[in-house]
């Protein structure tokens, strides 16, 4: 009996026993057939296992987009694609899912017209023994319409990689300001990657704010690519490159662009520049430079801003900063006079631009004909200012030290004059070095009743992230650096200049286009390998518009240019004047302006006309000493102001030579023209001699030589 109980005690410990001995042999079972069997549940163990891991991707920041002041764009990013083909058949998991090219002919049928490359081409590479190829050079940047076409073809193996790259919309278009960027290779954590790099202009001054933050991605993926569910993942997101709002207004722009154009389509120069500045502002509306470059292809000659980092001897435009010093000095003078043409100082003669001056000749109407002897006397001989008065002025005119524009490698200029000879040059520009913002900087205290403006070429940088203003341009004045007083002579002076009948810059009036321009010109003699170039001249004008209550400021300047400098600035500048005031509605009120509307005075008594030209203020030339006039220049319906030649041809060949001193070329041209005698004109600028004198009659089979020289 004992027995039995003992049996049966052991009966559930050995049930057990054997219950949990079977469950390990099938785990063992499973677990070697799991191990030996590649195949389980229809799955590729092996495969699974490789396969399945971590993937890791930098989710790339999109690079900020440049605007004009508008919200045009300037520059923007463009996703392009590149055709690529998959030939290797292990990429087939599942047969009725081809991850492979399957059919070669059919595929290159297919994709031939797309691409742009023969069947024959397409079938070469897709019979290549790689694991992909690249289906190029039709299948290179294709845009997004072109691989939306290849996807509905739905064509197995076939698959695409996406590229950025910058682009901008307008191509030459304030190349030097936008400036460029590029895709460039980068080593990161020995992976290399395609980063675009701002390299010259806004783009490289702001590279970082325009290229973002790059994020970051990590999951866990299966054998066929997928994210596995119930995984973690891990993502920092992109935080997209700021946007930047330019100053620059593209009607302006254009304006400037294309007069740009026709000088250079007519001119030959080493380089012409134009820049414009809100006067209330600072804002640079519009900057270019001829040669310019189209950034989307960087046919670059010149890599540095002619606005900001070349520094150039700005010559006579720099006499209105020598004249407001000594104004402000309270020392000025305006009706005291002094000798023209000549003045020595040390061993060096200085000379005014048509080396004989205009005799005895007030300081006022110095500055209208741009003497350099006047600057002489007022630094040398009547003391107005001196050197230290001089450079004081300069600095605090913003001259010698950088504008603080948003633009890269800004240069600073140099002011240095010590010796008397050199202190003189400066008072005209020569010697000293100065870049085309710092010009527009100065002037802006005449457009702006005394106070000096910053210039900027950002309006805004803007975070698209969060729409956030991370900056914003505010209109940065000094104090009251020039008295009211001062302003209103000067402006007074410089309308002389452009818009008497006698004024050295009179080329570039536009009152006829019922808008007064104010401003001065310059010439400045070229240094190059420790010397002056002979006739080789940088010309400039600055100025403002219109003159009561200027709205815009205007800097250009030409080099080496050939031929005829003073018209190719002289035009430019006009036009683009012209348009902007036309544009934004810029007029003056005319009825005070005096110009005249030139009428046909051809089969009319010369006397009559004559006295009735004279009149008027205007400067009738009569050729021959007939009684009546067979032709004329300029002709009727032209526009001409108080002052300026008319040219009267009578029924007379009895022509007596004038005198053509001070007379431009064009004026030389209209008289020769007239009467159909050859002439040679040499040189530049404004006649000095002839080779026949005044009075002697002209004999109109003979040659007739004319010399020009540059006024400064």
């Amino acid at each position: 009996m004992r027995k039995n109980n003992r049996r049966k005690e052991w009966q559930v410990p050995r049930a057990l026993f054997w219950l949990f001995f079977s469950f390990l042999t099938f785990l063992f079972i499973v677990y070697t057939y799991i191990s030996v069997s590649p195949i389980v549940l229809g799955i590729n163990i092996q495969e699974f296992a490789t396969t399945r891991n971590t993937y890791e991707t930098i989710l790339r920041a999109k690079r900020g987009t440049i605007y004009d002041s508008d919200g045009n764009t300037l520059a923007l990013n463009v996703y392009s694609y590149t055709v690529i083909a998959y030939l290797e058949p292990s990429r087939t998991i599942d047969e009725t899912k081809p991850q492979h090219v399957v059919d070669v002919d059919g595929t290159a049928k297919a994709l031939s017209p797309l691409l742009n490359m023969t069947e024959e081409e397409l079938i070469n590479l897709l019979s290549l023994d790689r694991y992909q190829v690249e289906l190029g050079p039709g299948g290179r940047g294709i845009t997004e319409l072109k691989k939306e076409e290849i996807q509905k073809l739905n064509l197995p193996g076939i698959d695409f990689v996406e590229s950025s790259k910058r682009f901008y919309p307008n191509g030459d278009f304030a190349s030097y300001v936008i400036g460029y960027a590029k895709s460039n290779e980068h080593e990161v954590d020995g992976e290399t990657i395609i980063q675009i790099d701002g390299e010259l202009g806004i783009e490289s001054k702001y590279d970082d704010e325009l290229k973002g933050v790059d994020g970051y991605l990590s999951y866990q993926q299966d054998a066929k690519g997928y994210q596995i569910p119930e995984t973690e993942e891990k993502r920092i997101p992109a935080q997209d490159g700021s946007d930047i709002y330019l100053t620059i207004n593209a009607g302006i722009q254009r304006f400037v662009e294309e007069a740009m154009d026709e000088a250079e389509a007519n001119y030959n120069y080493e380089w012409l520049q134009i820049h414009i500045m809100d006067a209330k502002t600072g804002d640079i509306v519009a900057s270019a430079s001829s040669p310019s470059f189209d950034p989307n292809v960087r046919d670059i000659v010149n890599y540095e801003n002619n606005l900001t980092s070349i520094v150039i001897e700005p010559g006579s435009v720099m006499k209105t900063f020598t004249y407001m010093c000594a104004m402000e000095k309270g020392t000025y003078q305006g009706d005291k006079t002094f000798m023209s043409g000549t003045i020595t100082v040390g061993d060096t003669y200085i000379k005014d631009w048509n080396n004989y001056g205009w005799g005895s000749i007030t300081y006022d109407y110095g500055y209208e004909q741009s003497s350099n002897v006047g600057i002489t006397n007022m630094l040398l001989i009547d003391n107005f200012i001196g050197a230290d008065d001089l450079r004081d002025c300069l600095n605090k005119y913003g001259f010698g030290k950088t504008t603080g524009i948003e633009l890269p490698a800004e240069a600073s200029g140099k002011l240095e004059f010590y010796y008397p000879i050199e202190i003189a040059t400066a008072g005209f520009g020569q010697g000293i070095y100065v870049t085309p913002v710092q010009i527009l900087q100065g002037y802006s205290i005449l457009a702006n009743n005394g106070r000096m403006l910053k210039p900027h070429i950002i309006s805004k940088i803007v975070n698209p992230n969060t729409n956030e203003v991370t900056y914003e341009r505010q209109i940065e004045e000094s104090d009251q650096i020039v008295s009211v007083e001062t302003v209103n002579k000067m402006k007074n002076l410089m309308y002389n200049v452009v818009n008497s009948p006698t004024g050295s810059g009179r080329s570039y009036s536009t009152l006829n286009y019922g808008v007064e321009l104010i401003g001065k010109t310059g010439t400045a003699q070229i240094y190059e390998n420790g010397g002056y170039l002979k006739n080789q001249y940088i010309r400039s004008f600055s100025g403002m518009f219109p003159k009561e209550n200027p709205r815009y400021l205007i800097y250009g300047a030409i080099k080496k240019v050939y031929p005829d400098g003073n018209a190719a600035l002289t035009s430019t500048v006009k036009k683009i004047v012209q348009n902007v005031s036309k544009y934004f509605n810029i007029s003056t009120n005319t009825s005070s302006i005096n110009s005249y509307n030139v009428g046909n005075y051809v089969s009319k008594s010369t006397s009559g006309v004559t006295k009735a030209l004279q009149e008027l203020g205007l400067n009738p030339i009569v050729i021959g000493d007939g009684d009546y006039i067979i032709n004329q220049y300029p002709n009727n319906n032209n526009t001409i102001l108080v002052g300026e030649k008319i040219f009267l041809l009578t029924n007379s060949n009895n022509y007596k030579m004038p005198s053509m001193k001070g007379w431009s070329r064009t004026d030389v041209l209209a008289y020769f023209n007239l009467i159909g005698v050859k002439c040679t004109i040499n040189g530049e600028g404004y006649v000095v001699s002839q080779s026949i004198g005044s009075g002697t009659t002209i004999n109109l089979d003979s040659e007739i030589v004319v010399e020009l020289q540059d006024k400064y």
